[in-house]
């Protein structure tokens, strides 16, 4: 029980009384090889807690378990809940501690190189952790691989469970890629919002208006990137940012452009409902009358047009876009 607060005595205390209630503390300390002022300690503080309570002169007896467990874990949590209102009313310091530096470094623009790729995808991804309010970027990506998807999905849902705004521009030739454009789409139904740009060369990542993240060179992204702190260049980003949102379109709904290409046809329909009932691919083509070849390349299709990296996430996002 040490999980909930209690020492090891205080657990020996509380059990002892849980096997032999309504029993005297006056020669516990014996029976369990303790200190007779530890046990002492350990009853008074059982008994602030509500775990131990007196039932006649000299004689305790132990809460219920459940109600004893309930009790510490409430304790518990209003005291995880104290510490984490104080933690994070810490951050005032920041610009407390700014002042002690000396004017010189505070002034020095803050700009960090980053070569190697595998440093600019660590960052990338602590900088979309720890993000606390918004998250901007323009990126000019046209597909976005399976893996690419498996790799942001996690971090991307994390921040919009957490409240964290998420506003990206991509270009519209992006749509034209199935798998791309259902990672959208499903992004922009968890609350994300993006906007398609005739045409996107820039490449930008603007986390909570304070960092940005812009290759050295746009033509050539292998050559690293740049870590910007430094307030102004950050300001001039943001600016871009904001003239590149403005110019573009919000995302197309499905059937905002008559373009029906990748919605389920009949068969296909048939296919998704049958994967959310039957779990072998056998059963579900035996019911369509069509082989299991058939059906599993259906289901692959599907897959691809939706994003999806298994079939009960395929049968998610379906869901959410309204096929069944």
């Amino acid at each position: 029980m040490s999980g909930l607060g209690l020492s090891a005595p205080e657990e020996a205390v509380y059990r002892h009384f849980l096997r032999n209630p309504d029993t005297s503390d006056d020669e516990i300390h014996t029976l369990l090889g303790l200190d007779r002022r530890e046990v002492d300690t350990s009853v008074r503080r059982l008994c602030t807690l509500g775990v131990l309570h007196r039932t006649g002169p000299g004689a305790l007896a132990s809460a219920d378990p459940e109600t004893a467990v309930e009790r510490l874990t409430d304790l518990c949590l209003r005291e995880l809940h104290r510490e984490l209102a104080r933690v994070t009313q810490a951050r005032h310091l920041v610009s407390e501690l700014r002042q002690e530096q000396p004017r010189e470094a505070a002034s020095a623009p803050r700009v960090e190189r980053l070569a190697d790729v595998e440093r600019i995808r660590a960052r990338i991804d602590d900088l979309a952790f720890f993000a606390r309010e918004e998250i901007l970027s323009v990126e000019p990506y046209v597909e976005l691989t399976p893996e690419n998807i498996a790799h942001a999905r996690p971090l991307d849902q994390r921040c919009l469970r957490r409240g964290v705004r998420i506003r990206s521009v991509v270009p519209g030739t992006a749509l034209g890629h199935p798998p791309t454009a259902g990672y959208l789409r499903e992004l922009s139904s968890r609350g994300a919002q993006i906007r398609v740009a005739r045409t996107v060369t820039e490449r930008v990542l603007v986390y909570d208006r304070s960092t940005a993240l812009v290759p050295v060179d746009p033509d050539d992204t292998a050559r690293g990137a740049l870590l910007v702190r430094e307030e102004g260049l950050v300001a001039q980003l943001l600016a871009l940012f904001d003239k590149i949102w403005c110019d573009a379109n919000p995302l197309p709904r499905l059937d905002e452009n008559g373009d029906d290409r990748d919605r389920p046809t009949e068969l296909e329909q048939r296919v998704l409902e049958s994967m959310c009932r039957v779990s072998k691919d056998e059963v579900g083509a035996r019911e369509l009358g069509i082989s299991v070849r058939t059906y599993r390349r259906h289901v692959a299709d599907l897959m691809q047009v939706l994003g999806a990296a298994g079939r009960p996430q395929a049968a998610l996002l379906a869901r959410e876009r309204g096929w069944i």
